[in-house]
């Protein structure tokens, strides 16, 4: 590692000369000058990695030389050091960006650990990481071996989660690939529990939090405490896009994460109705036969009665509002933009549940559209363009309104996503389903069953059967069905793109977060 180079400007600089030879001796090179003329000349002539600066100089002080610097070059890290411990003078030093603030007198100890925190963060922290993701690793490795359960996938699908946003942050620091096997690894074992074990989730009760269960378990027990809420749910949230949306909240709230397991077919059809309804697709077109449409290629006409859904499961347990509860669906940026500009008038609702369709509209665009895909090649970048959305969206400005005045938030989503990369052959009647990721139609048949989770009857998952003799098939892991008419062709169009309605933890395994104004 090349010497760091210090530049430290006191007007007292000779009775620091002690505390220059330890710097030296830890491997700095320090620059001392005695005012602040000084100090600018030598930042616009010179290259330093930190700037050491006494507030009160002769001439220019410390705050003026601060301005000039940073004029000079907004990114270099810079120390005040004082005698004062005025809240004002640390309010002024703090708007002039510095980047640490010490009282007099500092001892050696003092200023390098200021310099390692702002110049070493990035080496110690990479080290750091490295340590805990080996450790980490194990530890997944040890879970897998004992047989994971779904308490475990969950704190797995988390854990690599915060692994791949370090690696956003720290891009060299070089377990990528590691990491990428590690998580193909996971979703293959992941899989493997879901087939065994999904049945038995949803008929015996003994298993994850699934999407019936989000209304009556996240948000009616606010509602009972007489609290405001406003209900979210972002169509096609991965866990990791709202791990990124969660910075931007934590100055406004205080987060509790919890998950929720998506029903199958991991797609709105299912999975949203599920939500709003507090059931089972089965349950609901028993339940509410006029309103189950059995056209479920199309999410437009298949979501339509979301309102009518979460009316129906407010009521049920007990909830009548007045004014009534609000629903809002914003498909795209001009309904966004009036509901921003309509907001007030929503303050008068105790409960306001919306639903938002950007990121799922992003994963559909994303496979046809050439500059979108050059733009989200892969799953950083992904992660990059939702939360660069977040920041300038009209939801960040609302979920804003709605903390001043008060109201928790539950945010939330219907599934995920996962980008394909494997094809499955797989043979069925023209009245099939469309989507890569799950099939249902009559004559299903895989050419490789390992490639494929197959249902006999919708009804054993808890889904109505829109014709006599269907059976289903979810695509695992990475994959997606394919017909053997022109395989290669489509195996190349959709490579990449990413997909939803079959089982991963990327699609099923998702955040419930409960916002509560600071």
């Amino acid at each position: 590692m090349a010497e760091r180079q210090i530049l430290w400007a006191d007007d007292e600089i000779e009775l620091l000369r002690p505390h220059i030879m330890i710097l030296e001796k830890q491997g700095y090179r320090v620059t001392p000058v005695t005012n602040g003329e000084d100090a600018v000349e030598k930042v616009r002539t010179e290259h330093f990695d930190i700037v050491l600066l006494d507030e009160n100089m002769p001439g220019k002080t410390g705050l003026d030389t601060l301005e000039e610097i940073k004029a000079h070059d907004p990114g270099l890290p810079c120390v005040m050091i004082t005698k004062s411990e005025e809240e004002s003078l640390m309010d002024q030093a703090i708007g002039g960006k510095i980047d640490d603030y010490l009282i007099k007198p500092v001892n050696p100890s003092q200023i390098i650990a200021a310099c390692k925190k702002i110049i070493d963060r990035s080496s110690i922290t990479q080290a750091r990481l490295s340590q805990d993701y080996m450790r980490g690793l194990a530890d997944i490795g040890r879970r897998l071996a004992m047989g994971a359960d779904w308490k475990d996938f969950a704190e797995i699908h988390q854990q690599l989660c915060a692994w791949e946003l370090e690696l956003d942050d720290n891009p060299r620091l070089g377990f990528g690939t590691t990491l990428q096997d590690q998580r193909k690894e996971c979703n293959r074992e992941f899989a493997r529990l879901v087939e065994r074990e999904y049945i038995d989730w949803i008929t015996k009760g003994d298993g994850p939090s699934m999407s019936p269960a989000v209304v009556r378990e996240h948000v009616m027990p606010l509602l009972r405490d007489q609290r405001k809420v406003l209900f979210c749910v972002i169509d096609c949230m991965r866990m990791d896009h709202w791990m990124v949306l969660e910075k931007s909240l934590r100055e406004l709230f205080h987060v509790t994460r919890r998950i929720q397991y998506s029903i199958l077919p991991t797609a709105t059809p299912y999975s949203r109705n599920s939500i709003f309804a507090g059931l089972y697709p089965l349950d609901i077109s028993r339940a509410h036969p006029e309103l189950w449409t059995r056209n479920m290629e199309d999410e437009g006409s298949t979501n339509r009665n979301e309102r009518q859904f979460l009316d129906h499961q407010l009521k049920l347990n007990g909830f009548e509002f007045k004014p009534e509860h609000k629903y809002i669906k914003v498909i795209d940026l001009e309904e966004a933009q009036n509901t921003l500009k309509k907001v007030d008038n929503l303050f008068n609702h105790q409960f306001v549940s919306m639903v938002w369709n950007f990121v799922d509209i992003l994963a559909h665009s994303r496979s046809q559209n050439e500059i979108l895909r050059e733009m989200v090649p892969d799953e950083a970048a992904y992660r990059s363009v939702v939360a660069s959305w977040f920041r300038h969206s009209p939801l960040l400005k609302i979920m804003q309104a709605f903390q001043e005045k008060g109201y928790h938030i539950v945010v939330t989503s219907d599934h995920g996503s996962i980008r394909v990369q494997r094809g499955a052959r797989i043979y069925c009647d023209r009245d099939t389903s469309q989507g890569l990721r799950y099939k249902i139609g009559r004559n299903l048949r895989v050419e490789d069953e390992r490639e494929a989770f197959l249902v006999s009857t919708p009804e054993l998952i808890r889904l109505p059967a829109d014709n006599p003799n269907q059976s289903l098939a979810f695509a695992p892991e990475d994959m997606m069905f394919l017909y053997g008419n022109n395989y290669n062709k489509y195996l190349s169009h959709y490579r990449d793109s990413f997909q939803h309605g079959g089982l991963s933890m990327e699609e099923m395994i998702l955040p419930v977060a409960i916002l509560e104004p600071r």
